[in-house]
């Protein structure tokens, strides 16, 4: 075991270093939870590897998609004496090993990989910054307003992160189906019957029927072209994250042809869903004929549509090359077929954007309303946007 003798104060110091760790790779670990992690560590003792992880478990993970991290780091972290010290002074660019290292998540990587000097900097490797969850606040604002496009390797990653975090209240309709209850506008007929059957011509209570809440099924298109290649790996993990424990949600990826990422969807972790849905997507950073692929949508996959009652949400910068009639042709049957159509457009962050392109144009004419998803803001104000918009109509 890492953990060393808790007499000679070892115990505590390389919880603190496991934290830090966790937090590099985007866990919510604050005081209050080491303090109780230190805790529940001390109650399960240091016997058994397996009753110390699951004790910091159970206190260090809040998050459904981060319990696979947290045991693939503890496992790294707790295995080797040698490799964990380099790995928590960071003194070395990677560890040591004899054996080929196993297969990572990208955050487990991220958190266990030392930061490197930029090139020409002379600044110390400690100086270095340090772009993980406990950067300053001006650092945050500065990425917030940063477009997706511009960023560098280990922002984009980090707002990767961020963005998973970004709440997304879907609006919510009557449901179609009454559902029974104590109240509600309509009385249960055929319920008061049963209930008057059962006690011979009497009833005590008039049952009644009232329709609760629900959110709109969701259709989400996303753009995979080459134009929109930095937009979507990183708008594919926010949407994952902010949908998630939606009733009916629906996911397909639009180039030169048509995917569907609803399977890689219902994967837990995050990691796990990219990973599968750059398998899936066959054409990714390729060309896009967005006609060609609601055709195809209408073909195979008409029935996604619920009713009429389908919020689609398109992801697209509109460079569209296929021909513009069929593009035509296709959104104005998915308008017909969905509650409402709304663009979301990275080209937004021009003031002086207008959809003059083909394929903007037919999209601009077919959508209920066009919105922004080019920074981490954008994200952040989509909820209200969309809810200010639905409720408007």
């Amino acid at each position: 075991m890492l953990l060393g003798d808790a007499r000679q104060g070892k115990l505590l110091g390389n919880l603190a270093a496991f934290a830090r760790t966790l937090r590099r790779a985007g866990l919510p670990v604050d005081a209050s939870r080491m303090a109780l992690a230190a805790q529940a560590a001390r109650e399960v003792g240091l016997g058994r590897r397996e009753d110390l992880s699951a004790a910091l478990e159970a206190v260090l993970v809040g998050r459904e998609r981060d319990r696979a991290v947290f045991r693939e780091l503890f496992d790294v972290f707790f295995r080797d004496p040698e490799v964990a010290s380099k790995l928590l002074a960071q003194m070395l660019p990677s560890a040591e090993g004899r054996a080929d290292p196993p297969r990572q998540r990208p955050r487990v990587r991220e958190a266990l990989a030392a930061p490197r000097a930029a090139k020409g900097s002379l600044a110390p490797p400690e100086q270095a910054l340090e772009l993980d969850a406990c950067m300053s606040a001006s650092d945050r604002s500065r990425l917030r307003h940063a477009d997706f496009n511009a960023l560098g390797a280990d922002e984009y990653r980090l707002l990767e992160r961020l963005a998973r975090e970004v709440p997304l209240p879907m609006p919510r309709v009557p449901g179609r189906r009454p559902r029974r209850g104590m109240r509600g506008a309509r009385a249960d007929w055929p319920r008061l019957l049963r209930e008057a059957g059962r006690l011979g011509g009497e009833c005590a209570w008039l049952p009644r029927l009232r329709r609760r809440s629900e959110a709109l099924p969701l259709l989400l298109l996303v753009d995979v072209s080459g134009s929109m290649e930095r937009y979507a790996r990183l708008l594919l993990a926010f949407l994952h994250a902010a949908t998630r424990g939606l009733r009916r949600r629906d996911v397909f990826a639009v180039g030169t042809s048509l995917s569907d990422l609803t399977p890689a969807f219902a994967l837990p972790d995050g990691d796990d869903m990219l990973a599968a849905a750059s398998a899936a997507v066959a054409d990714f950073a390729g060309g896009t004929r967005l006609g060609e692929s609601l055709a195809e949508l209408r073909r195979a996959h008409a029935r996604r549509l619920v009713g009429r009652r389908t919020l689609v949400l398109l992801i697209s910068d509109g460079l569209d090359t296929g021909e513009p009639q069929q593009l035509r042709e296709q959104l104005q049957w998915l308008r017909r077929h969905s509650r409402h159509l709304l663009w979301l457009n990275p080209l937004l962050r021009y003031e002086a954007y207008q959809p003059s392109a083909r394929g903007a144009a037919a999209l601009h004419a077919a959508c209920d309303a066009m919105l922004a998803v080019h920074n981490l803001a954008s994200l952040e104000q989509l909820a209200g946007s969309l809810a200010r918009l639905l409720g408007s109509r």
